[in-house]
């Protein structure tokens, strides 16, 4: 009946093949003259997703999250992840051969400098790091009296026999009634910012960038509608794209050489550095642009301007069209959440369903809608203890029955041409304890204190962090993760520059999309997460001296009322069943009759006086 067509639930190679390929690994190294590499979980563009043919940490350590990085060393190897990934890393390595480490705080450097040796040759790939982290490694290295040697060839490919040929996604045009804006005008948006920052070039070396900038989406990674490429754009005459042609159709092509020049991915490197030895100031992305980009740049007599991409903010704040295709998505998304969570509720308490079950039942009522292009990335759907793992992702051997008084943690996402989503919802199976509802309750006041907030222009993400942790803190727990990040349209559902997290500086801007997802987790026992996304409008607030904004919720999908305990304010209930006032309104009419009734039950009012006064 139910069937994931996006996602698979796969074991990740573990064993005696993993321990061979590290041995063969240093032995490469030993042939190549190096004394240990660095091995990051990234692409060449720093994407999130990565294609099959980039997954060299997931190859060789066993360890499949998404943010990672291992070092190699003659007789030490380590896996550095942070506090999402703690306790998955610890399951997928070989712990008598790897360690895990921290990869934020102390960061690998560290590791480095204690580990090295005086003379040791520490090697890396140009192409898979930023200019900044090899800054960082080499510093490292320096400190230790080693050295770091920047490769030619990838020692990870040397002995990755069966590596995966590159991705050839084709590429489609993202029309105009999704855009918005026209790539005419989006290019002279992106040549004032080039004026401003005085260069003669930016390189778009992110393909979120170059698919916003061109209106195209792609297929080349999961999850995410990217067309992996390349552009040069110069502050005068046509920009170039660098993509392989065999993801063009005829009628692509011919639509992108309206736009720009077409040249293939080989053909970056010689234009690139034609510009440089004219001496041109080219601008760098210093968050995807690969070191290679800045050493290439740099040998050709250029010189390499790095800063923030410009078009990352231009893509952030979401133009009218973009802005009403999301409302329409995530009104289509509500009426999948609809079905599932009542099926949920309907056949859950018979503890014959398990975490695959409700993978495999959510995207199917998503694939229903007949708008699913892809899941916006795989659907965590952890039950009692694997509740409490933040990037749990369920396999066959790791498959929970979901049992009479467990808490399911559902986070899931799809994408469509209209729009993004992400929303989470914990619900429980049964009887939840007192703990529970106190920790439930707690993650909620912070969402709804989040959802509530009015801030002036001009304010960051990490100034309304401590509003969604205030609650937690009283009981002294916390949450080791952001509390929200920006979300992309029809692009990626984890989108800078913008977040709400301890780390956000960037202001947030009216347009910008973004999730609200405080949580609590209990090792070993069970998870809370509540994620809502959040649009940043403005406020309109009487004799205001300056400009104030709020957020708009766009996730439309009940709270489970049989978590929340007596410590709530009026105003806090009032956001509750004003909330699901406007769920019940509109969704309801999109509903078969049983989950109308089901709908009714989960958003019915919550009576002022069963709750403390405040």
């Amino acid at each position: 009946m139910f069937e994931a067509h996006f996602q698979t639930f796969e074991d990740p190679e573990g064993g005696v093949a993993l321990t061979a390929r590290l041995a063969a690994f240093r032995a490469e190294l030993a042939r190549e003259n190096l004394t240990g590499f660095v091995i990051p979980r990234a692409d060449a563009q720093q994407n999130e997703y990565v294609a099959p043919s980039e997954e060299r940490l997931a190859w060789l350590t066993g360890f499949t999250g998404s943010a990672g990085l291992a070092i190699v060393l003659p007789r030490d190897a380590a896996v550095f992840v942070d506090g999402r990934y703690t306790l998955q890393a610890a399951t997928q390595i070989d712990t008598t051969a790897w360690k895990v480490e921290s990869l934020i705080e102390p960061p690998p450097e560290n590791w480095l400098a204690e580990h090295l040796a005086p003379g040791d040759r520490l090697g890396f790939d140009p192409w898979l790091h930023t200019t900044a982290a090899a800054e960082r490694f080499a510093a490292a290295c320096a400190k230790a009296g080693a050295e770091l040697i920047a490769v030619e060839r990838n020692p990870v490919d040397a002995v990755w026999r069966e590596r995966p040929a590159p991705p050839l996604g084709p590429v489609s045009i993202h029309d105009a009634k999704f855009a918005g804006i026209p790539v005419a005008d989006k290019l002279n948006q992106v040549r004032n910012e080039i004026a401003r920052l005085g260069t003669d070039a930016l390189v778009l070396s992110d393909s979120h960038a170059v698919a916003w900038t061109f209106n195209i989406r792609g297929a080349d990674v999961s999850h995410t509608p990217l067309p992996l490429s390349y552009a040069l754009v110069p502050k005068d005459g046509r920009p170039t794209i660098f993509i392989d042609p065999r993801k063009l159709s005829n009628s692509v092509r011919d639509y992108l050489e309206g736009q720009a020049d077409v040249a293939t991915p080989d053909q970056l490197t010689p234009q690139l550095t034609q510009l440089a030895q004219r001496g041109a100031k080219i601008s760098l992305d210093s968050a995807t642009a690969a070191d290679a980009l800045s050493r290439l740049v740099t040998a050709g007599g250029g010189k390499a301007v790095r800063g923030n991409d410009p078009i990352s903010l231009l893509k952030a704040v979401k133009n009218p069209t973009e802005i009403a295709g999301t409302r329409t998505a995530h009104q289509r998304d509500a009426v999948a959440l609809a079905r599932f969570l009542a099926w949920v509720d309907r056949e859950a308490p018979s503890g014959k369903l398990t975490e695959i079950d409700a993978v495999e039942a959510l995207e199917t009522f998503r694939r229903e809608t007949g708008a699913l292009k892809d899941v916006s990335f795989p659907t965590i759907s952890g039950t009692g203890p694997n509740g409490a793992i933040v990037h749990y992702r369920v396999t066959r051997k790791s498959n929970r029955r979901i049992a009479p008084g467990d808490l399911l943690l559902i986070d899931s996402g799809a994408q469509y041409e209209d729009g993004t989503t992400d929303v989470t919802r914990t619900i429980a199976i049964g009887e939840p304890t007192q703990e529970m509802r106190d920790r439930f309750t707690r993650v909620l006041r912070g969402h709804i204190a989040i959802a509530r907030a009015i801030f002036p222009d001009g304010t960051t993400g990490a100034q309304l962090d401590t509003l969604a942790r205030q609650f937690l803190w009283q009981a002294g727990i916390d949450f080791e993760h952001g509390t929200g990040h920006g979300v992309g349209s029809y692009l990626s559902v984890h989108e800078g520059p913008a977040r709400i997290s301890k780390l956000g500086t960037a202001p947030l801007k009216r347009g910008m999309i973004l999730s609200n997802e405080p949580g609590y987790y209990k090792t070993g026992a069970f998870g809370i997460r509540i994620e809502n996304l959040e649009l940043v409008v403005p406020a309109e607030i009487k004799g205001a001296e300056k400009p104030m904004n709020a957020f708009e919720t766009l996730t439309l999908a009940p709270i489970d009322r049989r978590l929340i305990d007596r410590r709530f304010s009026k105003k806090e209930v009032k956001w509750v069943n004003d909330y699901h006032a406007r769920v019940r309104n509109e969704v309801r009419p999109h509903l078969d009759e049983a989950t109308r009734m089901w709908l009714d039950a989960a958003t019915a009012p919550i009576p002022y006086e069963d709750h403390f006064p405040g």
